[in-house]
């Protein structure tokens, strides 16, 4: 059943067509994932579904009689300034019950004939139940809980609330509304993992349609049985989550730059031709060419034009320079690490220890208000006058050099261009540095662009390239991936992975922590323990929920978070033969240097103990030779 239809939207903001005759239909049951990079156009066109703005062509049908419930990114565009989350529906459906009710009992006292009163009380109860207003209260209480706000029914002003508390109290009053389409832009922003996976669940059986915009590919694959990807002004569809999109896409690209090969070789050949016939003075044969040249143009221009644009694409290999000493040795240790803040009663955290090694990648994960964050700045010597209450030690080998970025990236001098404030921090030429923007999406004139007009994408992506520029030995990242889109979270992903230094980050996006991860330091009850994957820490918290109080089966976690379960383990165990095979290497070079010397002795002074030695040498090298090739085959 279809709930709306989209014929040929086109939106130009200036000289840029960000919608180029976008048509597509929802239907109910629906569950739409709307992905694309940082400003393609996707809140633009859930602003023409919803009528905020007009488009330069095209049409927005919504059938019957379908209402449209918006989530907007920006808190400005929402309205928290009444006493009440309920409805205006509802409220005013309440005052009307509230007014007949008295009318019936003062008919009742007069003994007037209240029959006709009574149909309209029965009549606006009716509206009042289908409008869901009877258990209303009750899901609105459900929804808040959810998303991590049980305390915030029960009050009157909301207009003092955080940006992110606003969000969820908008988010849990829209989905609680039950209109027909839930468009939402972003409504993982803000959420720590507990109400993720609550709106997930929620969403995954909604009776109606959904259209969520999100970079969450988590919660794309949880939710999704279809993506919408807007690149160019124009989408595609694909069935299924986001690893389905991912495969499909790939097939999709492969086969589609075989066709635009195949037309470009052909077109070569036409115009060779051509241009033979042209010296042969062949007339008829030259116009015949030109035809069929002009046709093939036409064709690859086409064929050229369902691949990806690819503009403004994140990409970058800058990678730390060679570590020296053993991956596997210390350079991060807490011992009895505790934070309680001054006008608490109670620790943030309890005391917790642990160890970091020169290549590892250790993720905090966590509620929001655990005090993730705040450990990071413990950790990183970013903590300040603000964190006072911390006890315990943190140690930092004394050669170690740090990078820091924290979710609002500062600049010191926001009239600085991007150029140059990446060679004021390095030691950079003006092509490398050009270059070296460029693979972070400044390309052309971008390269100069002020600091001060930079979006939040933006802002993060010229700190990250500052800062892996630098090549610190230890990196600490709070939310990195905030403000990318999927395109230069995945580039990220590659970039950290592969980077030789240790990580200590903070992240709510589930398929960045599986890709990187070597360690989960998981927050509990206020406090942390270590595990082998996010996957572990995650059946290690709903083991204790279900055992509390909530009997919950546990949460049936998607293929890909089940295939990199024990990825970290495979990458410790990688790191383990890399560092045998170098010990391996040192060994069978000293053992072949002293069979060199014994051997020399063979002529004339070769004692009984050199022939015992050198043989034990050959039985020793021979076991060696054997382990090293089985190392390498691994």
């Amino acid at each position: 059943m279809p709930l709306l239809t989209l014929n040929n939207i086109t939106m130009n903001y200036g000289q840029r067509r960000i919608l180029d005759g976008v048509s597509f239909r929802v239907n109910k049951g629906d569950r739409i994932a709307f992905i694309g990079d940082n400003g393609a156009g996707k809140s633009t066109l859930f602003k023409i579904i919803k009528g905020v703005l007009t488009p330069d062509d095209g049409e927005v049908i919504l059938h019957g009689n379908t209402i449209a419930g918006y989530l907007s990114q920006n808190m400005d565009e929402q309205d928290l300034s009444g006493a009440s989350l309920k409805p205006s529906n509802l409220l005013d459906l309440e005052l009307k019950i509230e007014s007949v009710s008295g009318k019936i009992s003062r008919a009742s006292e007069e003994e007037t004939d209240t029959t006709a009163l009574v149909e309209e009380l029965s009549k606006l109860q009716s509206q009042y139940e289908a409008a869901g207003g009877y258990d209303y209260e009750y899901r609105l209480k459900d929804a808040l809980a959810g998303l991590g706000l049980s305390s915030i029914h029960d009050r009157d002003d909301f207009t003092d609330l955080s940006g992110g508390e606003k969000m969820r109290v908008c988010l849990a009053r829209l989905i609680v509304d039950r209109p027909d389409i839930l468009l939402l832009d972003e409504p993982t922003n803000h959420l720590d993992m507990e109400a993720v996976e609550w709106l997930e669940k929620f969403l995954s059986s909604y009776g109606g349609a959904v259209f969520v915009i999100t970079h969450d590919r988590h919660f794309i694959d949880q939710v999704a049985t279809k993506v919408i990807e807007l690149d160019g002004g124009h989408i595609t569809e694909y069935k299924g989550g986001y690893t389905d999109y991912k495969e499909q896409k790939e097939h999709f690209i492969k086969s589609q730059s075989l066709v635009t090969k195949a037309l470009e070789e052909e077109l070569a050949h036409q115009l060779d031709v051509k241009q033979t016939m042209l010296s042969h003075r062949n007339i008829s044969g030259y116009h015949q060419r030109e035809k069929m040249v002009a046709k093939l143009e036409d064709k690859l221009e086409e064929a050229r034009s369902k691949l990806p644009s690819g503009y403004a694409k994140m990409s970058f290999n800058a990678q730390p320079l060679e570590r020296t000493g053993r991956s596997d040795r210390i350079i991060l240790q807490a011992k009895e690490l505790a934070m309680k803040f001054e006008d608490s009663e109670s620790n943030l955290f309890d005391a917790l220890s642990f160890e970091v090694t020169a290549d590892e990648k250790l993720f905090l994960a966590g509620p929001n208000g655990c005090g993730k964050t705040t450990l990071l700045k413990l950790l990183s010597g970013h903590a300040g006058e603000k964190l006072k209450g911390s006890s315990g030690t943190v140690l930092i080998g004394s050669a170690q050099s740090m990078g820091y970025m924290e979710q609002f990236v500062p600049f010191d001098d926001e009239d600085l261009s991007c150029f140059d404030e990446l060679v004021s921090r390095s030691d950079i030429g003006t092509t490398e540095a050009r270059s070296l923007l460029a693979r972070f999406g400044f390309r052309g004139e971008d390269a100069f662009k002020k600091i001060s007009m930079l979006s939040g994408g933006e802002r993060s992506r010229l700190y990250l390239c500052c800062l892996l520029k630098e090549n610190p030995d230890i990196l600490f990242l709070d939310e990195p991936t905030n403000h990318l889109d999927i395109n230069s979270r995945e580039i990220l992903e590659d970039a950290i992975k592969e980077y030789s230094g240790a990580v200590v980050c903070v992240s709510h996006d589930r398929f960045f922590i599986d890709k990187c991860a070597d360690k989960i330091l998981g927050f509990k009850d206020k406090k942390a323990e270590l595990y082998d994957s996010y996957y572990f820490y995650r059946k290690a918290v709903l083991a204790d929920s279900s055992a509390a109080v909530v009997v919950e089966e546990p949460k049936q976690e998607n293929e890909n978070t089940v295939r990199n379960a024990n990825r970290a383990q495979g990458r410790k165990e990688a790191a383990k033969r890399r560092q045998r095979i170098s010990d391996i290497e040192k060994e069978t070079t000293k053992l072949e240097a002293e069979q060199k010397e014994l051997e020399a002795k063979f002529g004339g002074s070769c004692s009984s103990e050199d022939l015992k030695r050198y043989e034990e040498n050959a039985n020793k090298l021979a076991a060696l030779y054997d382990e090293y090739f089985e190392l390498n085959e691994d």
